[in-house]
């Protein structure tokens, strides 16, 4: 069994992110969309739409779901799955909020 350390990056003030806005943050050569939803979570995934390339960051946020800006294709900001009848799923990663300042957790 390998185990992979745990990278903290830091996407900004938890208090400036805005709700249902969402927010790049660029990781090496990966770029994660951050969004910050109507009841106070914050979700991270992978800033492309699976199907057609879309920045999902620039996506209209409902609930825990995000829609392609692109498509209108409909991804859960839980798990990533692609909402049916499309397929596909984007990568998903955990957020933490500490000292007021928001990070995506990252393998490194």
């Amino acid at each position: 069994m390998v185990n992979k350390s745990i990278m903290k990056v830091l996407v900004g003030p938890a208090g400036e992110l805005a709700e249902r806005i969402g927010k790049t943050v660029y990781v090496g050569d990966k770029e994660v969309a951050v969004f910050k939803l109507l009841n106070g979570s914050i979700r991270a995934v992978e800033n492309r739409c699976p199907h057609k390339g879309g920045v999902l960051a620039e996506g209209m946020v409902s609930g825990d779901f995000v829609f392609c800006p692109m498509h209108d294709c409909k991804i859960c900001l839980q798990d990533g799955q692609v909402q049916e009848p499309d397929t596909g799923c984007v990568k998903t990663f955990k957020t933490l909020v500490e000292d007021g300042k928001v990070y995506v957790l990252m393998e490194e």
